[in-house]
């Protein structure tokens, strides 16, 4: 089922010892999610269970940040990122998420695995700059090629600071 929610400004702020943790299939359907993804998405876990993790995505995330996300899944390496997610009220919350493919025995990937807590202040204040400029540029490119745009215009964020974007991400 799909929701039509309507963002607000109102923030809701995680606790420093929150952690949010869910688990998805290969297509992105929470398959699990822990009582402080309930709380702060506001959506009933059977509500979630089943649906696809895009549920809690805020318009503010650029297309390219999860392009990028899934990439990184499909190489089979961990991804860190700054993430802004909607819950069902359309109030926000920042979370620094840390997603990891779920590895079978033979190395196949059968699921994801998400744990996000609380992110920092001043991390929210570059990620929040750069997703804007990733958000205009994607408007500007047009929806076929969004995600392209938004990717090289990280990558030259990232070329001018001299950093890869793991480096970027786990320094703030």
């Amino acid at each position: 089922m799909k929701y039509k929610v309507t963002p607000t400004r109102q923030e809701r702020l995680m606790r420093d010892d929150d952690f949010i943790v869910s688990k998805t299939d290969l297509k992105g359907r929470i398959t699990y999610c822990n009582r402080i993804f309930v709380e702060f998405s506001g959506y009933a876990e059977s509500e979630l269970l089943g649906a696809q993790h895009n549920i809690v995505r805020h318009p503010d995330m650029p297309r390219g940040v999860f392009k990028f996300l899934w990439d990184t899944l499909e190489a089979r390496k961990e991804c860190f990122a700054y993430v802004k997610n909607m819950s069902k009220d359309g109030s926000f919350y920042w979370v620094f998420a840390n997603v990891t493919p779920d590895l079978d025995a033979h190395g196949a990937p059968q699921g994801y695995f998400s744990v996000r807590r609380k992110a920092q202040p001043n991390a929210i204040a570059v990620v929040s700059d750069v997703y804007k400029a990733m958000l205009a540029e994607e408007e500007r490119a047009g929806p076929k090629d969004a995600c392209d745009a938004s990717l090289a215009l990280l990558g030259s964020v990232l070329k001018q600071k001299g950093v890869s974007y793991e480096q970027l991400i786990l320094s703030l």
